[in-house]
């Protein structure tokens, strides 16, 4: 991986992880820990919509609504969790 290839990945973690922030209130962890959830939720999110046939998103627009979607799957989980 390049050096330009892992800043796209940390930019698209941070934007994820920030927008899921926003989304799933209360659940913000810092720049830091929102770039590890987005990172994490891209995973999940590529994971999902695979699991439910949905043909992949292409380009940064489909890479961060992806990793959106998964970073916030991964913060209710968190939330789960922390409840338990």
């Amino acid at each position: 991986m390049t050096l330009t290839g892992l800043l796209v990945w940390l930019v698209i973690g941070a934007v994820a992880g920030w927008l899921a922030g926003l989304i799933v209130k209360g659940y913000g962890f810092g720049l830091f820990g929102n770039i590890a959830v987005g990172i994490v939720g891209a995973f999940v999110g590529s994971w999902l919509f695979g699991l439910l046939g949905i043909a992949a998103l292409h380009g940064i627009v489909g890479a961060i609504i992806g990793a959106t979607v998964g970073a916030i799957a991964v913060l209710l989980l968190l939330g789960l969790v922390r409840r338990a």
